[in-house]
């Protein structure tokens, strides 16, 4: 995408409604629907993540899907952003919003107990050893969501990368964690609801060259949840 088309982009960001972008010391200060994202969205409906959204063809996706039900992309990348942001208010969708940082700053944006479900759509898999603490499901972004997410939350993982797929059943084997349901292809297979039925941008490409799209569901060892709550009632903040 040329630098052109990213700044028209940019700008038209800023008018959309349901988009918030905040510096950082803007997001320290408080962000003010943190905990009151009933108010915004104008109902107690559970709440959807999709972190690494990037054109946020899940949260679109969802929204379409379940009208009863609120869906937040989370992404940096505002350019890409923009296409959900764009069909959202094409087609008049009031239960999609999206949030423009980093991931690792997301517990500012909600309250304990205030997000039913988290899915991850095709992140970086960060294949460096290196970079291991920043895969999505590494144990401290695991933590992390621990600040937001319910006990019963289920965290779902979308991704034709072996190594991720590998790799995060390994955390859930080591942490204790419930996995709920594997597939190693699941267009391979019989598996018929939105995890076959909603297709991102980068997953119609890996299929165009044959690759195997794998998926997990799981959810979080119960003792995370305790362990982030000390005695006097606030949380603990783990990175």
């Amino acid at each position: 995408m040329g630098k052109k088309n990213k700044l028209q982009r940019f700008a038209e960001n800023l008018t959309f409604d349901n988009l918030f972008q905040y510096s950082y010391e803007e997001v320290i200060k408080g962000f003010p629907y943190r905990g009151k994202w009933n108010q915004f969205f104008g109902n107690n409906n559970k709440i959807v993540l999709e972190l690494a959204c990037g054109k946020g063809e899940y949260t679109v996706g969802l929204a379409r899907k379940y009208p009863n039900a609120n869906f937040i992309g989370v992404d940096i990348k505002g350019a890409r952003m923009w296409r959900g942001l764009k069909t959202a208010q094409e087609e008049g969708l009031k239960n999609v919003a999206f949030i423009r940082t980093r991931i690792n700053l997301i517990e500012y944006f909600f309250a304990q107990n205030e997000v039913d479900e988290i899915w991850i759509t095709f992140p970086d898999p960060q294949v460096k050893e290196s970079r291991e603490k920043k895969r999505l499901t590494s144990p401290q972004f695991l933590k992390l969501y621990t600040n937001f997410l319910k006990p019963e939350g289920i965290i779902h993982l979308k991704t034709d990368g072996i190594l991720l797929y590998d790799y995060t059943r390994e955390v859930i084997e080591e942490g204790g964690h419930m996995l709920l349901y594997a597939n190693e292809d699941i267009y391979g297979s019989d598996l018929k609801n939105e995890v076959t039925g909603i297709q991102t941008f980068y997953e119609k490409k890996w299929l165009s060259y044959q690759t195997k799209i794998r998926y997990l569901k799981f959810q979080l060892n119960p003792e995370l949840f305790s362990a982030n709550m000390p005695e006097d009632g606030k949380q603990k903040r783990f990175f």
